[in-house]
C-alpha cells in the first residue's frame, strides 16, 4: 500500500527552507462495533436532543457552541468569532531550537508522523544527515488544519520524523503522585531484582507485542461469520502474593526453565 501525504509544508530554519510532505506514522486498529436494533438488525442512528425537554434538534442553524464557565452558565461563541480566534493559516514548520535526544521528557510525546521530501531531495537528505550526525532533536511549531502544534523533529533511518508534543498544561507531574508507603526493599530483594532485569535484557522487537484482544475478537467474528459457534475461553488472572522476594524468586525460576527448554 503506497503511503499518501496528508499535508504539505516547508521546514524553516532561519533563511533555509526545505519542502516536505507529512505522512501518518501510525494507523488506528481499534475494534469498532456498529449499534444495531435487536430485532431488525439494522443500524441505529444517534440524534441530538435538548437535555431538558428531549426535543430533537435537526438543523445546524439551531446549534450553538458554548463554553461552560460554571454549572448551567455558558459563554456563547458563534462561527465568525471562532474563526477569528483560530491561528493564521501557514505552511511553515518553524524550527525554534535544537535539544539533546533526551532533552524532551517522554510524557510530552503525542503522535508521530513521517516527513518526506517534496521535490528538493538533496536539501532534505542533507538536513536529515546533519540532524542525525549532531544527535539533536529540533523543537518546531506549525499550524495545520486550524490548529497550532508544537513538535519534535528527529532523524530516523535517513528520514525525518515529526512528533506532536503535548502542551505543558496537559502533562501531569510525577511530583503530584502520592509518595510510596511501606518499608524499603532489603538487600536480598534488590539483588534478585537486578538479576531479573539482567535476565530480561534484550532488543525490543515490536512484532512480539500485538493487540491480543483485537486478535481474539477478529478470530471470533470470522468463525461466527462462517456459521460456527466458537467457545469463549476466559482469560485467567494470576494469583497475587504480598511477598516481594517470593515473586522475584518465582520469576527468576520461570525464566531459567524457559531458557533451559
Amino acid at each position: 500500500m503506497t503511503a499518501r501525504a496528508i499535508w504539505k509544508g516547508e521546514l524553516k530554519l532561519d533563511s533555509t527552507r526545505v519542502p516536505v510532505k507529512l505522512y501518518a506514522a501510525v494507523k488506528d486498529q481499534t475494534v469498532r462495533f456498529h449499534i444495531l436494533d435487536e430485532k431488525s438488525r439494522t443500524r441505529v442512528k444517534q440524534h441530538m436532543v435538548e437535555a431538558g425537554s428531549g426535543k430533537e434538534v435537526t438543523k445546524n442553524e439551531e446549534i450553538q457552541k458554548g463554553f461552560e464557565i460554571e454549572p448551567g452558565t455558558f459563554v456563547i461563541l458563534d462561527k465568525a468569532e471562532l474563526e477569528k480566534l483560530a491561528p493564521e493559516a501557514s505552511r511553515e514548520i518553524e524550527i525554534i531550537q535544537f535539544v539533546p535526544p533526551q532533552g524532551i521528557p517522554p510524557e510530552y510525546y503525542d503522535r508521530p508522523y513521517y516527513l518526506g521530501p517534496d521535490g528538493d531531495q538533496a536539501a532534505y537528505f542533507a538536513f536529515a544527515e546533519a540532524l542525525k550526525n549532531k544527535e539533536k532533536e529540533g523543537v518546531a511549531r506549525w499550524v495545520m488544519r486550524k490548529q497550532r502544534y508544537v513538535g519534535a523533529l528527529r532523524a530516523e533511518d535517513d528520514h525525518l520524523m515529526l512528533f506532536t508534543l503535548r502542551h505543558a498544561e496537559e502533562v501531569l507531574s510525577a511530583r503530584d503522585l502520592p509518595r510510596p508507603a511501606g518499608r524499603a526493599s532489603d538487600k536480598k530483594e534488590l539483588t534478585m531484582a537486578k538479576q531479573l532485569v539482567e535476565m530480561l535484557s534484550g532488543e525490543f522487537d515490536p512484532k512480539e507485542y500485538k493487540d491480543e484482544y483485537r486478535q481474539r475478537v477478529m478470530e471470533f467474528v470470522e468463525k461466527k461469520a462462517k456459521g460456527h459457534k466458537p467457545r469463549l475461553h476466559l482469560v485467567k488472572t494470576k494469583r497475587k502474593t504480598t511477598s516481594l522476594d517470593k515473586v522475584l524468586s518465582k520469576s527468576i525460576e520461570t525464566l531459567k526453565k524457559k531458557r533451559a527448554a
